[in-house]
């Protein structure tokens, strides 16, 4: 079986930046793609706020920039899904959907964490184009416009709140007949003359010629009440959740409830000696790309001191 010194699992900015270090470190890593080649990041237009790029950068652009600079220095990238982790001993052995297995002394689970969506086709259809699921991403772009975002916990007020600094309206759309948000975060959304609550009203399509242009609203679904109405928006925002991508690793590794992999304090340290976790998939509370790519860095440095020490 092969053995890599430096396995990278996911491939952004937390991927490629452990890769960066980790290949100007004499690491040899090799990086598997995953799911989403490039990550989250490659699901966005335009990205404004990573420092270095004043007029912004396309996100796929930005990904593919990273991975040739992975490259530059010795990384080797393969695209292909892990499936199945054993992690009970040094060697880990990681396996793939193409049917090979790895072993690796150390590894950065940089896996990501995936948005939930609602499960509309007209999601996928207006990605990009005025769906996010994001608002300190994407919100920018709303600037004195109209927006609805969808959710009623902590997140989806959060979101609701931020936006309502910048757009000129903000419908949060909730299913329930209340919000599971904190005390203070109700208040927050309550307070604000921007934000108007839409409480029992699930989305059921968005309509738009060249991107989000309204969404389709029905109110009381399912009972004598149920009314069909339609919103003018231009931006529609998805706060119900985020799934981190670590299940394979839960028999090995501390997550919380959510499926976030706990790290040791400041560290990527996960407990498992060798195995490191960045990026969004042990990150519940900022999933920005600079975040993810700080802890990338941190990854490959542990990891680089791992070998070191261990004479490996």
């Amino acid at each position: 079986m092969e053995t890599i010194r430096c396995l990278i699992l996911g491939s952004g900015p937390a991927g490629y930046t452990a890769a960066i270090y980790a290949g100007r470190a004499g690491l040899s890593p090799v990086v598997y793609e995953g799911l989403q080649p490039g990550g989250q990041l490659t699901t966005t237009t335009e990205i404004e706020n990573f420092p270095g790029y004043p007029e912004g950068i396309d996100g796929n652009q930005m990904m593919d920039e990273l991975r040739q600079q992975a490259e530059r220095f010795g990384a080797e990238i393969r695209s292909a899904i892990a499936v199945k982790a054993d992690l009970s001993q040094a060697p880990y052995v990681i396996t793939f959907d193409d049917g090979a297995s790895v072993q690796c002394h150390t590894l950065i689970i940089a896996t990501g964490a995936t948005a939930k969506y609602l499960g509309l086709a007209d999601e996928e259809k207006y990605r990009g184009q005025g769906v996010s699921a994001c608002a300190t991403c994407d919100g920018f772009f709303y600037r004195k416009k109209v927006v609805a975002v969808v959710g009623g916990g902590d997140t989806a007020c959060e979101e609701a709140t931020y936006l309502a600094g910048l757009a000129t309206k903000v419908y949060l759309i909730v299913r329930k007949p209340y919000l599971r948000a904190s005390k203070a975060m109700q208040e927050r959304v309550f307070s604000n003359p921007k934000i108007e609550v839409l409480f029992e009203t699930n989305t059921v399509g968005l309509f738009g010629a060249d991107g989000v242009e309204g969404a389709h609203l029905v109110y009381k679904k399912g009972t004598p009440e149920e009314k069909l109405h339609d919103i003018a928006i231009d931006g529609f925002f998805l706060a119900i959740g985020h799934k981190p991508n670590s299940d394979m690793f839960k028999p090995w590794v501390k997550t919380d409830e959510t499926g976030y992999i706990l790290t040791e304090g400041q560290t990527p340290r996960t407990g498992v000696p060798g195995v490191f976790a960045a990026g969004d998939v042990a990150d519940p509370l900022y999933r920005q790309a600079i975040t993810a790519a700080g802890s990338g860095c941190k990854a490959a440095i542990e990891a680089e001191r791992y070998l070191s020490e261990n004479g490996l």
